[in-house]
């Protein structure tokens, strides 16, 4: 878009509506999933997706010539959109289903663990194919990587559930988990600092670093955090991106290019695996996966809320910008350490 001499006010809201179509299909959801093939609904949204990815490659390849702004806003919608809808029948239905009833805390926690390399991985391939071939190679490689998804999970066999008698077209369950909404927010917080950052993000490096915080972090929760303090993990962990911003802002060394998405990494890392379980730990009884609609869309709207606020308004002011991650990040901090972590004791309920 910077390249086709839209604004950056515009590039922002492309971003950020992708945030939005995200909630487009939630409530229909577990209509959905009683009413057709539970792999099926999954299977057909991700086929949507290499669709709104396909009207790219056509206008940018084939057409020769860059979309409508208005065009565009519509594809980033239906692409949040059925996105959405694909990770929510993940997330809430297929791996829960697919996994014994003492496993699915564990297979939530590993299909989690791919999410976040995806978010390294996928700018890392794009920003390596962009140099080297082009846009449509990396547009090509999204819908290569979403059909190879398809195939994966047609070569899973789920059981089947009797769908219930009455069945409520539009409903919360596996959509959102109300008494969950305050740590939905503390999340939302914690990755709008990371979207943020990622519109100042653009070499390959910073992702390359951010994958070797994360195996730190998969370390660390392994021998360090495995009999620590409950709020240790979250306050390490914001305390860790503080300090990759404050770097950032203070020094200019090579040496911080390296340090500081590590930090990143490492902190979004042990934050996203504890509220994780945050939510699984406040849903009730079946609401499992309820608890993980709730927590990628916390995720998933951070992430879009930071690149549309650092594209649309903070675009080409790096300084200003890493100073409203740094306060944001203190919020962060302040509202788990003084209001969420107390909240969700009393509140949870395994």
């Amino acid at each position: 878009m910077d390249n086709e001499n839209l604004s950056s006010l515009e590039t922002g809201i492309a971003m950020g509506v992708f945030g939005l179509g995200l909630y487009l299909f939630g409530s229909l959801c577990s209509y959905l999933v009683q009413r057709f093939r539970r792999n099926v609904v999954c299977i057909v949204s991700i086929l949507c997706v290499v669709g709104c990815q396909a009207l790219l490659y056509y206008a940018d390849t084939l057409k020769g010539e860059f979309i409508e702004f208005s065009v565009i806003l519509l594809q980033r919608l239906m692409l949040g959109a059925f996105f959405g809808l694909a990770q929510m029948v993940i997330g809430s239905t297929l791996i829960i289903d697919s996994c014994e009833s003492f496993q699915r805390t564990e297979a939530n926690h590993s299909a989690a663990w791919f999410s976040r390399f995806a978010l390294a991985c996928g700018p890392l391939c794009s920003i390596l194919l962009l140099r080297t071939t082009g846009f449509d190679t990396v547009l090509m490689g999204s819908m290569i990587c979403a059909a190879l998804s398809v195939i994966f999970i047609r070569l899973v066999s789920f059981p089947f559930r009797t769908p219930e008698e009455h069945q409520r077209i539009f409903c919360l369950d596996r959509f959102f988990l109300t008494h969950g909404t305050l740590l939905y927010i503390n999340l939302i917080l914690v990755t709008t600092v990371i979207g943020l950052l990622m519109t100042i993000a653009l070499n390959e490096l910073f992702y390359g670093m951010m994958i070797v915080g994360f195996l730190l972090a998969m370390l660390a929760q392994r021998f360090v955090f495995r009999d620590a303090e409950l709020k240790s993990e979250i306050v390490t962990g914001l305390i860790c991106i503080g300090v990759a911003i404050l770097l950032c802002l203070t020094r200019s060394q090579h040496v911080v290019d390296l340090i500081s998405p590590a930090f990143i990494g490492f902190g979004i890392g042990i934050i996203g695996s504890r509220f994780l379980l945050f939510f699984i730990k406040l849903s009730r009884h079946c609401q499992r996966g309820t608890s993980q609609s709730t927590y990628l869309l916390g995720w998933e709207s951070g992430l879009s809320l930071g690149l549309g606020i650092g594209y649309a308004l903070l675009y080409g002011e790096e300084v200003i910008l890493m100073i409203v991650a740094l306060v944001l990040t203190i919020t962060s901090l302040a509202m788990y350490h003084l209001l969420t972590h107390q909240w969700f004791i009393t509140h949870k309920n395994r």
